[in-house]
């Protein structure tokens, strides 16, 4: 039997429910300052302007519910644009990185208001997305797993906020009125209040590391199971909570002056200081768990357009930890600027809509109009149908927030002109970007393995150099007559998969097998590379693909607080391993 080189698609571990909780983290957000902002906006009128937002959420749900069935491997826009032309694929990345940009800045800036800090709001803001970026330097891989644990007492205490607000309602007037601001003074204040449809483009994304529905197979994947249930379960969550509490405010005594906190007085006059205490606690730290969700998000696709060869090459430079640094740089200063420039609820929200309405606009119309995808007809025109909504809602609020206008034009004019400074300076053949898909390379340039010779085995050793556990794997090889696989995962902290990397235009990977094999002396060694952001998964995933009989690892030798941040590598490995690959820690 012959090794050769070979491709293995990244490992898909992220069920429905851990899909559903981490676009919750992001979509779930938005009931926290729709209902206020539409309270600002129309006052006691203000529930048909909810309610017409949350049928829209529903609509645009629909539609990414048949984008991800098409998709499995990744149906963001910058994906589904690329189809039709890079500059469009662009335009919808740039959108999306304008979204980020506020999300960011309004989910700290609320998540202030939430937890009491309403008088220096704007410098707790500020604080707070210095923290969160300084955190992910260190590239924390524990963010989805904080989306989930947050996303379960979120759901219980928007349920407890129902029952305390339904019996509430019904011993108190509603001041329920009909909308008075006419046609045009609808329609704006219905484009002001849209911002529930932030998050949805986020599924779309994560369709490449959703686990395949059981019929399908790795070489025609299909997630329409795991898409569609996690779609479904927050979606309606979404629609009907944020519906009823649009209701609900109009039976409060003083809504006046919530826009901010809306929930928080909700709770404080159904139930008292306790449930307002606990909305608050809850929302403030699912609002900063945004943040930290936007920050992510906003490098992860500037990374993809580096990867791209869109944008300029050092923006892709890692840190020791994986992270591009360059690019958490600007996931920390631009919102930073927006929140200290922009120094109110209202004034952000201004500015959310235009960006994450322009990128699902894109999505949709890309998807309609791209004959390949095997899209029945009814789903074409209900797609084009809502890329026209979305095309009015857009050009409203290209028209009356000029302010909202003029920053995602900013966005796009400096996004391309660093791509044009970018194309001028390398108008030679691209240097290869590292990708931050977990994609495995197994090649040898002496040539094929025989492995018919060899009869003990196969044994995997995880290296970061050249470490005591590898000169102890090769021993052990050797002694066993076993074949040595060398893996080595290059860590980049970065979510969104891209293509295959090459082991020969990493040099630490180079040296490694180099050397591995000036130590083997001519015995079989297979060198395995892998890009990952999961390098425990990613060692699991390579134990199980190539069936090998033994894994050795060294010690961890990183610090306590990484350990926590990152999670210790060793111990996820000891987690995840079958029972029938042995497990051994070196040193």
């Amino acid at each position: 039997m012959e090794i050769n080189v070979g491709v293995v698609s990244r490992p898909r571990n992220v069920d429905w429910k851990r899909a559903a909780a981490l676009l919750y983290g992001d979509w779930g957000t938005s009931k926290a300052y729709v209902t206020g902002l539409a309270f600002a906006a129309a006052a006691f009128s203000s529930f048909w302007l909810v309610l017409g937002v949350s049928i829209l959420t529903a609509i645009v749900g629909i539609n990414y519910l048949w984008i991800c069935k098409y998709f499995p491997d990744g149906g963001g826009v910058y994906t589904s644009a690329k189809n039709h032309s890079m500059r469009l694929a662009l335009v919808g990345g740039f959108f999306l990185v304008a979204d980020y940009i506020v999300t960011a800045s309004l989910s700290a800036f609320d998540a202030s208001h939430y937890l009491g800090l309403d008088e220096h709001a704007r410098q707790w803001a500020i604080g707070a997305i210095f923290i969160i970026g300084i955190l992910n330097f260190w590239g924390p891989r524990h963010s989805g797993t904080i989306a989930v644990l947050l996303g379960i007492p979120t759901v219980l205490t928007v349920i407890l906020l129902a029952v305390f607000s339904i019996p509430y309602v019904m011993t108190h007037p509603v001041r329920l009125e009909p909308l008075t601001l006419g046609i045009w003074g609808s329609w704006r204040a219905f484009v002001g209040v849209i911002l529930a449809l932030s998050g949805v483009e986020s599924i779309a994304n994560m369709t490449a590391v959703m686990k395949k529905d059981p019929e399908s197979s790795d070489l025609h994947p299909s997630v329409k199971q795991t898409s569609s249930r996690s779609i479904w379960v927050v979606m309606i969550e979404v629609c009907v909570f944020t519906t009823l509490f649009g209701f609900v405010m109009l039976a409060m005594p003083s809504p006046q002056g919530h826009d901010a906190d809306m929930l928080r007085y909700i709770g404080l006059t159904v139930g008292g200081e306790w449930l307002g205490l606990m909305v608050s606690l809850v929302f403030g730290c699912l609002l900063l768990s945004a943040v930290n969700t936007a920050m992510a998000s906003l490098v992860a696709v500037l990374y993809l357009m580096t990867f791209d060869d869109e944008l300029p090459r050092p923006f892709a430079s890692l840190n020791r930890y994986g992270v591009p640094w360059i690019l958490m740089m600007i996931a920390i200063l631009i919102p930073v600027f927006v929140t200290d420039i922009v120094n109110d609820l209202e004034g952000l929200a201004s500015l959310y809509a235009i960006g994450v309405v322009g990128a699902i606009l894109i999505n949709l119309v890309s998807c309609a109009f791209n004959k390949n995808l095997p899209m029945p007809r009814h789903e074409r025109i209900i797609m084009l149908g809502t890329g026209a909504l979305l095309l009015c809602v857009e050009i409203t609020i290209a028209i009356t927030k000029p302010g909202a206008l003029l920053f995602v034009l900013v966005i796009l004019g400096l996004g391309f002109a660093a791509r044009q400074i970018h194309k001028v300076g390398s108008a030679k053949a691209p240097v290869p970007v590292e990708s931050p898909g977990a994609v495995y390379n197994l090649a040898d340039e002496g040539g094929p393995v025989d492995l018919d010779q060899i009869s003990g085995g196969k044994i995997l050793v995880a290296v970061r150099g050249i470490t005591p556990s590898l000169r102890f794997a090769i021993e052990e090889s050797k002694a066993r007559k076993c074949a040595l696989y060398v893996l080595y995962v290059r860590e980049i902290a970065v979510s969104i998969p891209t293509g295959p990397g090459r082991w020969q235009d990493d040099p630490v990977a180079t040296d490694i097998f180099d050397k591995s094999r000036q130590l083997a002396e001519g015995m079989p060694l297979i060198p395995v590379y892998a890009n990952s952001n999961l390098p425990a998964d990613t060692i699991v995933e390579m134990a199980c693909v190539l069936g090998v009989d033994f894994v050795i690892l060294g010690t961890s030798e990183r610090s306590g607080l990484i350990n926590f941040m990152k999670g210790n590598i060793v111990q996820d490995v000891i987690g995840s391993l079958p029972e029938n690959v042995h497990l051994l820690i070196y040193g």
